[in-house]
């Protein structure tokens, strides 16, 4: 993709934020101890230990959903998810070079799992529920030498699949009632499978790993039992523990050198457990299901992911849970600054707002409602509250530095709040709800009154900005309408219509103009005083705009949306001068400090990039 193309040079990425929980063994650490590698969207990022910079490898179309590190760490593969009917793509990248060494295609839809043979000779690929194919890739030549359907017609699908640890031509793979053990023929280029003999048990195997000398595979279930097998003997040997089986099943296996297991459940429990009765060691609850296990160096130390997005560092002889980072697993629905500082921001996402230390990518604060989504948020000026937007149509207010809740609106709107923006004086709220209504609530020492309310919109209020002054305020909606109100009299004093759902809509510092953006792709800069469109840009090559926000000294302005693009723009000019291109899901929000040095873009896979901004202020 030419930058040229795109409008211009690239923005500096400075961190990202993110973590994709929900891939099962997507979390490693390289051979060399000296880098933690995982998904998150479309990108691969290698994080070094050390001190946690970051490199990031981008070439898939869509989101990683299995990595693989071959055994000499020469290489990494990747495969991803597609649309049905279009082939998912397998990426093997030269770790050295940081780039693309080969791209495969063959599997429809999804690659399930990858495995490198253990002297990087060759990679197999298993395909997903609509593939359900095995193919043997050659990694010198960068050809599939065979493939195979990966169970037989009478088993259900194959879910996981690995390399011995001693031969380049046996693999094993496993799935739901089906465990299968892969010899390579390579003169006649097949792959030919034997069933492993489990006498009357019938299990949906998730994960599988191999003794270091080859003795015996584990596999763990989804009915949270450890089965051992003979691979000489193709027999089942024990199944285990008998008594405390592992609720929600058994995600992640691995060996340890002494030849006890780590085992990850899906209830969060993380266990150290006998190599020989299955009998728990040690064990620790973590938050939510446990999704990969990394072991780094000869174990001692190891790291492990969860499905909330969480990665923890444990060592073997404490067995202690540190966490070392956090993200959501979840779209960021709302990004926040506080007003004139540079040094905070705060997101919000399903069931929870965090809070964020801007120069080193911390969770400082976490505040969580159960079961509810917060669809916008805000900081009042003086920075002591939080005013949040809920899809159970209450207001929460919230203190910074506590969490804890200060006031709650009960039915602020009938469909849910969607908007919401505090007035600088901190004495007022104006909120917009799904139903299109626009209401303005006084915030009063012990509670709350409703002032007023305002209804033209005809569908969700999705975007509210309030006027330097206090006295009027601006939203869009998603009827194709934005409206400036005076909020002292609760009337409209402009209406301006476009055939859109508006996304975003901003005051320019001046206020004597408004841009606004949304489904058409278009920015449009309308005149405050008669409502008259002045110019229109063509924000976005494909997709909606869902995010825009103004720099603090008015020259720039910034957009993303379904293009997983962020670009910055010339405001008098109306030209793109950066572009960023790092993002792998639609972007949802854009802000830039007020300090004009940084900018924070967040996206639908969870994910909050931290942007070196182009243009800072002289001031």
């Amino acid at each position: 993709m030419a930058l040229e193309a795109q409008g211009g040079p690239q923005l500096e990425l400075e961190a990202v934020i993110g973590f994709n929980g929900h891939v099962f063994s997507g979390l490693s650490v390289h051979p060399d101890r000296e880098h933690l590698i995982y998904p998150l969207g479309c990108s691969v990022i290698l994080k070094r230990i050390k001190d946690g910079k970051q490199e990031f490898l981008h070439g898939h179309t869509n989101n990683v959903s299995c990595i693989s590190v071959s055994k000499s760490g020469s290489y990494i593969a990747s495969g991803q998810v597609n649309f049905m009917g279009f082939k998912a793509m397998i990426i093997i990248w030269d770790y050295a070079q940081r780039t693309t060494y080969a791209q495969l295609q063959l599997h429809q839809a999804k690659v399930e799992a990858l495995a490198f043979s253990p002297n990087d000779k060759y990679l197999v690929s298993l395909g997903g529920q609509d593939d359900g194919s095995i193919v043997l890739w050659n990694i010198e030549t960068k050809q599939a030498i065979c493939g195979n359907a990966a169970s037989a017609h009478s088993a259900g699908h194959c879910l996981s699949v690995r390399f011995v640890n001693t031969n380049d031509n046996t693999f094993v793979s496993a799935g739901s009632g089906t465990l299968q053990v892969w010899e390579l023929d390579l003169p006649n280029r097949k792959i030919r499978p034997t069933e492993c003999q489990l006498g009357k048990l019938k299990r949906t195997v998730k994960c599988i790993e191999i003794q270091e000398d080859d003795e015996f595979i584990f596999c763990g279930t989804t009915s949270g039992d450890i089965m051992k097998i003979n691979l000489k003997s193709r027999l089942l040997s024990d199944c285990g523990p008998v008594k405390a089986k592992y609720s929600l099943g058994v995600n992640v296996l691995r060996i340890l050198r002494s030849g006890d297991l780590l085992v990850g459940s899906g209830s969060g429990t993380f266990n150290l457990c006998s190599r020989t009765n299955f009998k728990s060691l040690k064990s620790v609850q973590l938050e939510k299901g446990v999704t990969s296990i990394a072991i780094r160096g000869e174990g001692q130390q190891f790291y492990v992911g969860t499905e909330a997005a969480q990665m923890y560092r444990f060592s073997y002889d404490n067995f202690q849970a540190e966490l070392i980072s956090t993200s959501h697993s979840s779209a960021v629905k709302d990004v926040a600054i506080p007003f004139g500082t540079s040094v905070l921001f705060a997101t919000c996402s399903e069931e929870d707002i965090r809070l964020w230390h801007i120069d080193k990518p911390k969770e400082l604060l976490r505040i969580t409602v159960p079961n509810m989504t917060c669809n916008s948020l805000d900081f009042m000026l003086d920075g002591h509250s939080i005013i949040s937007a809920w899809n159970d149509g209450k207001i929460r207010v919230f203190g910074p530095e506590s969490g804890r809740l200060m006031l709650i609106i009960h039915n602020a709107h009938k469909m849910g709040v969607t908007a919401i923006a505090g007035t600088r004086d901190c004495k007022r709220i104006v909120s917009g709800g799904g139903e299109g209504q626009v209401n303005v609530w006084e915030l009063l020492p012990h509670g709350h009154r409703l002032l007023g309310t305002m209804k033209e919109h005809k569908a969700t209020v999705t975007c509210i900005k309030i006027k330097g002054d206090d006295k009027e305020c601006l939203t869009a909606g998603a009827d194709g309408a934005c409206i400036i109100w005076d909020i002292v009299r609760f009337v409209s004093l402009q209406m301006v219509l476009a055939n859109t759902l508006f996304r975003t809509v901003c005051y320019h510092p001046e206020e004597y103009q408004i841009i606004t953006s949304g489904s058409d792709r278009k920015v449009a800069y309308w005149d405050v005083y008669d409502g008259s469109a002045i110019r229109e840009l063509e924000g976005s090559q494909s997709g909606a705009i869902n995010g825009m926000h103004i720099s603090e000294d008015g020259k720039h302005f910034v957009t993303g949306g379904d293009d997983k693009l962020v670009k910055v723009w010339d405001y008098m000019e109306g030209a793109v001068t950066h572009i960023g291109i790092a993002h792998s899901g639609s972007i949802t929000c854009v802000k830039v400090c007020s300090n004009d040095r940084t900018l924070i873009s967040t996206s639908a896979d969870g994910a909050i990039l931290r942007w070196r901004f182009p243009h800072p202020s002289s001031s």
